[in-house]
């Protein structure tokens, strides 16, 4: 009986998933899946255009005919609508600017396709995500790290994994940079070694969402007062889910100097616009904090900070307030901070945790924070 452990490998139909389960086939007992989230009528989309259409599912296909892996396309259609698009029309209705990307990982490629695959006896499953992960005898935790191409890591939306999951995940193009990635498959003649890269939300490729909100989900979102600092009002938006912090353009209103949105207040329906230095905080408060690769520790400590997603880590003072919800001072302040994106925490290449953002607050006093952490 064979020893050699069983992987179900996520193929989207692109190079890095392909790649991925080139580089498993060396020491595992491959099977490559295709997830199917929606289909592309329902919600009028572009097949040409997303990383879940029909053209998709025949690269990762063909990718896996030529890897000579079993090949299996698995629909999780209703979960996804209820846990990724369902929760991000929510998010916009509420003022909120989510990231679906970190929800579809959270509860779909980490959840539920792990629940799968371990229902069909695999041992492990694996994506085309750039990060690495390891193991740590000490803290007897999987902790989870940058890619080594830090232009291409994606640590950042995959913050909310579990110790559970992180047992489970392979990252087989964590170790390689795009270059690399791109020259193994061009080298075994796979057919997507140069395909473009995913830019957008699967589900919104053109950007638009405040058109994808309306018609899925039949609502209309009346106009409002645009306001200043003081609450004065200014003239009128065009509906609340039309505008994100810090966004300059398509206001319709015409000033002395540069305005920008810097509040949005989904109950008031109101949206505040001011100066660009009104863009600019140090202090953030996070929710449904995930402690990853450390245990929440019992006093401040230092990190490097980021409030979206192609952002440098910054340095601060991370102050925990309970088990699932932080404080973070940046050294410097930081601009167009936007409640609903994600706040993720990082010691050097180790991602610590993660959380929603929820504002600002007051820095709690007499606290000082530590050197280091206590995994």
């Amino acid at each position: 009986m064979s020893n050699t452990k069983k992987v179900l490998a996520a193929m989207s139909g692109g190079v890095d998933s392909s790649v991925a389960a080139l580089l498993l086939r060396q020491d595992y007992d491959v099977i490559g899946v295709t997830m199917r989230l929606f289909t592309n009528e329902d919600i009028q989309l572009d097949r040409q255009k997303t990383c879940c259409s029909l053209d998709d599912v025949e690269d990762a296909r063909q990718a896996a005919h030529k890897l000579g892996l079993a090949h299996y396309v698995l629909s999780f259609g209703e979960r996804f609508r209820e846990c990724v698009i369902d929760r991000f029309n929510r998010a916009y209705s509420n003022g909120l600017t989510p990231n679906p990307c970190i929800d579809c990982n959270r509860f779909i490629k980490f959840d539920a396709l792990l629940r799968q695959a371990q229902s069909l006896g695999q041992d492990y499953i694996a994506t085309g995500h750039y990060v690495r992960r390891r193991y740590d005898e000490a803290s007897g935790r999987y902790q989870l790290l940058k890619g080594v191409d830090a232009g291409k890591d994606q640590s950042y939306v995959l913050y909310g994994m579990t110790q559970e999951q992180l047992a489970h995940t392979l990252f087989p193009v964590g170790e390689l940079t795009k270059a690399q990635t791109r020259a193994l498959a061009e080298e075994n003649g796979l057919l997507n070694a140069h395909k473009p890269d995913s830019q957008d939300i699967c589900f919104v490729p053109d950007g638009d969402y405040a058109r994808f909100i309306e018609a899925y989900t039949g609502q209309t979102f009346p106009q409002g007062d645009f306001i200043d600092q003081d609450g004065h009002p200014l003239g009128r938006h065009n509906g609340i889910i039309r505008y994100t912090i810090g966004q300059r353009k398509g206001l319709g209103l015409s000033f002395g100097t540069p305005m920008y949105v810097i509040a949005k207040d989904a109950a008031a329906n109101t949206v505040t616009l001011g100066p660009n230095e009104a863009l600019f905080r140090d202090t953030v408060i996070a929710h449904e904090v995930n402690w990853l690769s450390i245990a929440c520790p019992d006093a401040p400590i230092r990190v490097e900070a980021k409030v979206r997603y192609n952002q440098q880590a910054q340095p601060a003072t991370l102050y925990p307030l309970s088990d699932d919800r932080v404080q973070v001072v940046f050294d410097a302040p930081q601009r167009a901070i936007t409640p609903g994106q994600a706040l993720v925490c990082y010691r050097d290449d180790l991602l610590l945790c993660g959380g929603v953002l929820a504002g600002a607050s007051i820095p709690p006093d007499g606290a000082e924070p530590s050197d280091g952490y206590h995994p």
